[in-house]
């Protein structure tokens, strides 16, 4: 099966080199049917050593535990010689006969280990939609499409179930990684609820902005994502040579409270306007 590069996205050269490595990797590891790119890079949101790099490895059959063992190695020795973009790799693992079920849970790699988790309705449409090809098949010739009233399931279950119990637990929002994706995912679900497309990370902040996101929040996040590196943790101001002491230690905890006080309400309303039930504190 010949190796394809789908070139509707430029993709940085330090990053297409990660790619190509991986894809030595994989073939001499794993029966290898395809490698997709879908999530930002496929996207044209993506920024090189911020972004994670979301990519659907599918295989002629389950890997076996051995196999499984050498995949783990193969991420842990790209994250420790691949630079920032290989520490961000987060890759799934299904099996072709295994692409029809939704809700299967499929063998995969994230933060740093294996585990098991479904190719969610989101990814696969993005797949779909504008996903890369790096190798054999496309997604059209073994992924099923998702209709709209299982993406439309998937997004008010995700905020139900996971971001609106999530905002009960003030310490996870003391992280970059919790403020940042739980805006940014709200975001994205509010359109794709209300008109069934996918829009980018950038294209969210402009959203939530008119949802009426707190301006400092909306000031953090972008400087993380687009701007150059931050010192220290907060908004622009925050980080600038002048900030007190005292500005920077108490930003975390106020950046916490004010997303959290903005998301419980948000996403009840969500809910409440799609006849899906919320409620619960976020205070």
């Amino acid at each position: 099966m010949r190796a394809t590069t789908d070139a509707r996205e430029p993709v940085p050269p330090a990053t297409d080199a990660l790619l190509r490595t991986f894809l030595t990797g994989l073939h001499d590891r794993v029966p290898l049917r395809a490698l997709w790119v879908h999530g930002s890079l496929a996207g044209g949101d993506y920024q090189e050593g911020r972004s994670d790099l979301d990519l659907v490895a599918v295989l002629a059959r389950p890997a076996t535990p051995r196999e499984e063992a050498e995949l783990a190695g193969l991420h842990r020795r790209l994250a420790a010689t691949g630079g920032p973009a290989a520490r961000a790799v987060h890759c799934a693992y299904p099996d072709v006969a295994a692409l029809d079920d939704p809700a299967r849970a499929h063998l995969g790699w994230a933060h740093e280990e294996l585990l098991h988790r479904p190719l969610t309705p989101v990814a696969r449409r993005e797949l779909h939609a504008f996903g890369l090809v790096r190798y054999g098949d496309g997604p059209a010739a073994l992924l099923p499409p998702v209709t709209d009233a299982q993406l439309t399931a998937f997004v008010l279950a995700d905020l139900r179930g996971f971001w609106r119990p999530a905002l009960e637990h003030p310490a996870y929002w003391l992280r970059d990684v919790w403020v940042d994706l739980g805006l940014l995912t709200f975001a994205r679900a509010t359109v794709t609820l209300r008109d069934g497309t996918l829009i980018t990370k950038g294209e969210a902040l402009a959203v939530l902005a008119a949802l009426g996101a707190p301006a400092p929040l909306l000031a953090d996040l972008r400087h993380r994502r687009y701007g150059p590196p931050a010192a220290v943790p907060g908004p622009t101001a925050a980080a600038a040579p002048g900030a007190s002491a005292a500005h920077r230690a108490h930003w975390p905890a106020r950046r916490a409270a004010l997303t959290r006080a903005f998301l419980g309400p948000a996403i009840d309303r969500t809910l409440a306007a799609y006849g899906d039930g919320g409620g619960g504190g976020g205070g």
